[in-house]
């Protein structure tokens, strides 16, 4: 059975991710930063072939930890999906070095040491998808450091995967618009205007579901996705076209 690691996936993107590579025939081992109970969920949703375990990836100690349970728990990573990450919704004159330096952190530092602690469990064919986020292709003043993030992930995917793709493991990166999660729970629902704008950012004129960004990336960790890499897949429903 193949084996693959989602990172943040006790809600939102990341649980739809691990439910639907679970589907998929994947062994899905769920990390998670504070949920505990959603963690759980999801576990007893896949049943035998889940494991929880929490580990935060802005705190080094921590992302050690997780790549080492996850050796404990197997020999082979056939998939890496790196889908945690946080936001800040702020400009600029608003920014804090605190908020910088956690939002690094967990968005890029983390996925990064993971990364590289993990390569030697992952064969060759493998498959690595990391969540950037398509405010990198336009201006997102009103996040500006989040979008820099994202942006720095979208490098690493580029560069990982000309190291990588000699062994044939392909590395992608999955671009999520406006979607329909927990985190956007207090700006966007019971609230039909912002509904309504978020949903005009979007040339098919609706906000994204969650299952709908797992969707992507089942193709992306998929034997039929071997000649994609190094790029990243649209999934914002024609974003600010």
């Amino acid at each position: 059975m193949r084996t693959a690691l989602v990172t943040g996936a006790s809600r939102g993107i990341g649980r739809a991710i691990a439910l639907r590579l679970a589907k998929d025939g994947f062994r899905v081992i769920v990390n998670y930063a504070r949920d505990g109970a959603a963690a759980r969920e999801v576990v007893d949703r896949i049943g035998a072939n889940a494991v929880a375990v929490r580990a935060d990836l802005g705190v080094p100690e921590e992302v050690t930890a997780l790549a080492q349970r996850v050796a404990a728990e197997t020999d082979v990573l056939d998939v890496l999906v790196n889908n945690a990450g946080i936001g800040l919704p702020r400009p600029i004159g608003e920014v804090t070095r605190a908020d910088y330096a956690r939002l690094f952190a967990v968005n890029v530092e983390g996925p990064f040491f993971l990364t590289q602690q993990l390569l030697p469990l992952i064969p060759d064919g493998g498959r690595i998808v990391n969540l950037t986020s398509g405010v990198t292709r336009i201006a997102f003043p009103e996040a500006i450091a989040y979008a820099m993030s994202k942006g720095a992930v979208q490098t690493f995917t580029l560069a990982l995967a000309k190291e990588l793709g000699p062994r044939g493991i392909t590395v992608n990166n999955v671009a999520p618009g406006i979607i329909d999660t927990d985190a956007n729970a207090g700006w966007l629902r019971g609230d039909p205007e912002a509904q309504a704008r978020a949903a005009g950012r979007h040339a098919v004129n609706r906000v994204g579901r969650a299952d709908e960004i797992a969707d992507v990336v089942a193709f992306a960790a998929s034997p039929q996705a071997g000649f994609v890499t190094g790029t990243t897949i649209d999934a914002t429903g024609g974003g600010n076209l």
